[in-house]
Parts: C-alpha cells; structure tokens; sequence
C-alpha cells in the first residue's frame, strides 16, 4: 500500500506545482497518472476488501496536497485574537482545503465505482465528465469555490489559450483530462507490455495533444487584430491597509485621499476614473442606496471632479438599505443593533458624472463565510452568527438578479462594473457582455493576504476572462495589482503591490460577441448529458445483475 501513498503524493505534487501563479501548467497533464494507477492497481485486486475506500482515501491524499499547496496563502487572513491582537486565521485555510479535497475525493470515488462495475469503456469517459459536472457545480451552488477549477490553470500563459473565446475555461479542463487519460492508457499498455510502440505511441499522442491546441493558439494570437474605439482610464490604488486603516481612517478622509490621487495624476483625455472595491466610506454604516444623491460624500465627490466635466467616477462602495419594519425586510436583512429596524447590506459599484444619474451594481458572487452565510435558512438557526469577518460583514449581502452595465453622456463606453471575487467566474462574467458591456472594469481589494499568491493569481484569472469575451480590463486594486489586460489576456501595463498611486491607460471597446459569450458553458452542459447517461446506464446494469443473482438463489 506505500506504492500506492506514494502514487497518490506525486498526483498532489505534480497537480500542486502546475497551478498559478509560480506553476508550470505542463505538469497537469501528468497530474493525474500516478492517481490513475493506483486506482487501477486496487481495481484489479481480487483479494482486498473496501477497495473503494482506499480508492477515497489515496484521492484525498492527492487532493488535500494540491489544495494545501495551491492555496497556501490563505492563512494569512486576519483575525483578532482574545487579545485583540491581529494573527494569522488558520480556520481560514483549513475549511476550504478539507472540504473541497473531500468534495474531489467523492467525484473520484463515483469514477472507481462506474469503472469498477461497467468496465473501462465507460469508466473513461466518465472520468472527464464527472469532473467537469463538479468544477460546473462548483461555480453555481451556495458554497461556490472554483478556484481549482482546471481551465485556471492557464491563466499565467494566456498565449496558449486563445481558443477559450470558443470553449471558456471548460475546454481547458476537457484539455487536461484527455492528455492525463492519454499518457496513463499508453504508459500503462508500454509498462505492462513491454512493447516499444506503446512508447512511440506516448510520446507521439502527448506531444500532438499537448503541441497542436497551443500551436493553434498561438496563430489565433498573433493573427487577432484589437477591435474598438479607444478611451483612455485611471485606475486608482490607494494602498489602505484592510485591517488596520480602511475600516479605521475616517470616512471623509479616505474620500479625499481618492480625490487627492486622481487629481495628482490626472492628464489630458482621462474619460474614466476607476477606484477599487469598498473604497469607500471605509468604518461606519455604509452610504444609504435610496438617499445617495443627498449625500455628502458623494456630494463631494462630485464637487471636486466638476473641473472635468466629461469625467465618469466608477467605484466600489458599501451601501446599505434600511426596512423600518420586519415585515418590509428581504430574506437577507438582518436587525440592525438592537433597534427595531432592518438592513440591507451591499457591496456594490457605482458610477457618478456631472451629468448622469448614479447608477449602481450590487456585488452578486459573493465570498463565503464573508459577505455570504450560505444556505442560510437552514443553517442560521443553528450555526448563528459565526461566519468569517475580515472587516466586513457576518450577514450575506444582498444581490441582483441580473449584471447591471454603466453607460454614460460623453462617449460609447459601456462598462461591465465586477467586483472582486466575480472575476473568477466565465459565463457569470458574460452576462455583463450580453448586457452591452465593451470593456470590463475589474475592482478589487485583494490585500486581504498581504502580498502572496492570492491577489497574484486573481489578477491573472482576469486574463482568462479578457480571451473569452475579447474584452479589454482596466483593474483597480486597493493595494495591488492595478492593471490594464489587452483583449489578447496579455497584462501590458500595472502598478506593482504596496505602491500607492495610479495607473492611466488605453482601452478599447470591442462590441462583437465570441461564441463562448454567446452560448457560454456548453461544454460543461454536454459533459452533465453524458456523466448523466454513463451513470444511469451503470446503476441500471448493477440493478439488473443483482435481480439475476437474487433469481439464481
């Protein structure tokens, strides 16, 4: 059984050290062999018992280390202490690595058992279509964490993947499953045979797989020419500290501070001013949504940018709604102090000019344990109030069905407003494109885990979204990366972390539609037809060999 643990430790290592944002992607298409191989060893046992538990138990092996690894950097969260001391959260890293190692280990197990009783013929093509089920499920349910989703994994190489116009990330998941199937059927065949043109057939089928979809790629890349009319943005990165000064600095100077930097950095042609997620009002209750043009931040806000008249402010912003009774409240309104009145709590972009109306976007993929208590009516009543707080909030925050766009008097732009964590995520993000979105505004505060891996690879998790709608990104961070992405995925300017200032650059407004913005997961949905189909197809023959063996006894 140590072969085994050892087959198990390479998957997690080799699937650990292909991932962003210090990974070379190549090692996922050996990731999962060594687990293939162990799981086939087990299989062929005839003299062991549980074989599918030990199947479970060396998958979450694997998984747990890939995950461990992979997300490192999220015990760097804060939390306060009995002390009142800032320490680092461990609570907040183990959760996510425990459970989504344990959510992976189930979609592993389900492939042994449909192996396992239908035989490889079905098995196989299983495997890539449960797990592209999952990473699906993983993007749409309450506790939705897709960061390990496959077709991530690319995101630090955006020029192998311009063919995710096409596919989404989707097709990068159905890459990497058929590649690791691929040099675990021929490397089996050739280490059990001992033929040489299992070799040949290796190397051969690896390097195609592999070589052709970047060649192509890479084609797609330097034939594709930027689509759109220019304008020219700012995007702003005032460097708060999360835990020690945005939710301490007052209000009104944390306002003018933004004020201050735009002006200090202003030139010519600036059209668009973007600020990150939360900039503001910073401690407090947020700004009211049904009383915002009377407020006097916003007010002042608008006072100190009337010198530019044709100037659009796009900014993060907690707002809050409040319900005089409980009977007026949503289902996400929580009581406010002991009061008898109710609030809504958003985390929202806004976008003000000296002649439009404010229009406003509530943030609607939201952080668990953050900003999202989830499944709450069910577990509110016995959990309570016990979720994370990295400054913010223990209620879920309210959101919107649909991706609201700004537009604006003075010229074409039609801004996609995503917040933060909705970057993450391909079809979510087309929605804002299907809304008549040219050029997606990415705001963020991702200091959260000080400057480690985290806000490295959600920044470039926003290259993948630029390839599959063919958008340009003008990105706000509160203390980094601020950035501005080509329509290509290619980062072509950016402030570095910890430096406060502001970036001003070119972006283009491309109004076509890719196929993938247009028909959006497909992949996912056929791969759900035929997990559906293989998996009933199994459960009904193991129903029927049981019926036979019950009439023979």
């Amino acid at each position: 059984m140590l072969k085994y643990i050892l087959y198990a430790i390479a998957s997690g290592l080799l699937l650990a050290l292909g991932w962003p944002s210090n990974g070379f992607p190549i090692l996922l298409f050996f990731g999962f062999v060594p687990l293939l191989f162990a799981e086939n060893k087990i299989a062929q046992m005839t003299d062991v018992k549980r074989k599918g538990w030990k199947v479970f138990g060396l998958a979450y092996l694997a998984f747990f280390i890939w995950n461990a690894i992979g997300i490192w950097w999220l015990h760097y969260a804060q939390e306060l202490n009995a002390n009142g001391e800032w320490q680092n959260s461990w609570t907040a890293y183990i959760f996510p690595v425990v459970a989504n190692a344990f959510l992976m280990s189930i979609v592993f197990q389900l492939y042994h058992w449909v192996k396992s009783k239908a035989g490889n013929f079905y098995g196989i093509p299983f495997l890539p279509a449960i797990w592209m089920c999952f990473e699906k499920f993983h993007l749409n349910w309450e506790m939705t964490w897709p960061w390990f989703n496959l077709g991530n994994g690319f995101a630090n190489f955006p020029k192998w993947i311009q063919w995710y116009e096409y596919t989404g990330t989707f097709g990068g998941t159905l890459w990497v499953f058929v590649g690791n199937l691929i040099v675990f059927y021929f490397l089996y065949a050739y280490l059990n045979l001992k033929e040489k043109k299992y070799l040949n057939k290796l190397i051969l089928y690896t390097v195609l797989w592999i070589g052709v979809p970047i060649g192509i790629s890479y084609i797609i890349f330097n034939s594709y020419e930027e689509k759109g009319e220019e304008i020219t943005a700012m995007a702003l990165q005032p460097k708060l500290n999360p835990y020690t000064e945005k939710y301490n600095k007052e209000p009104f100077q944390i306002v003018n501070e933004l004020i201050n930097l735009t002006h200090n950095h202003m030139q010519p042609g600036v059209q668009f001013v973007v600020a990150p997620e939360t900039a503001f009002p910073g401690p407090g209750p947020g700004l009211n949504i049904d009383r915002l043009p009377q407020d006097f931040l916003i007010q002042t806000l608008q006072d100190n940018f009337h010198k530019y008249p044709e100037l659009s402010f796009v900014s993060g912003v907690e707002l809050m709604r409040f319900y005089p009774y409980e009977k007026l409240a949503s289902e996400t309104a929580s009581r406010y102090g002991n009061s008898d009145m109710w609030i809504d709590v958003t985390n929202s972009g806004i976008q003000l000019n000296a002649k439009d109306s404010i229009q406003i976007y509530h943030k609607s993929k939201l952080v668990v344990g953050v900003e999202h208590f989830p499944y709450m009516k069910t577990l509110k009543p016995i959990m309570g109030d016990i979720m994370l707080n990295f400054g913010g909030t223990v209620r879920t925050h309210l959101t919107q069905e649909n991706r609201s766009v700004f537009r604006n008097s003075f010229n074409n732009a039609v801004v996609a407003p995503i917040i933060c964590y909705e970057s993450i995520y391909g079809e979510f993000t087309t929605g804002y494109v299907k809304n008549g979105a040219n050029v997606l505004f990415i705001m963020t505060n991702d200091s959260w885990w000080g400057d480690s891996d985290g806000h490295k690879e959600l920044l470039l998790f926003g290259n993948l979204r630029a390839i599959e709608t063919r958008r340009d990104i003008v990105r706000s961070a509160n203390s980094g990366i601020s950035a501005f992405i080509n329509q290509k995925g290619e980062i072509t300017s950016s402030l570095p972390y910890e430096t406060k200032g502001a970036l001003i650059g070119k972006a283009k407004l491309n109004n076509e539609i890719t196929f993938y913005t247009k028909h959006g997961d497909y992949l996912a949905r056929i791969a759900l037809i035929i997990a559906g189909i293989l998996l009933g197809y199994t459960i009904a023959w193991e129903i029927l060999n049981r019926n036979k063996k019950k009439i023979k006894n």
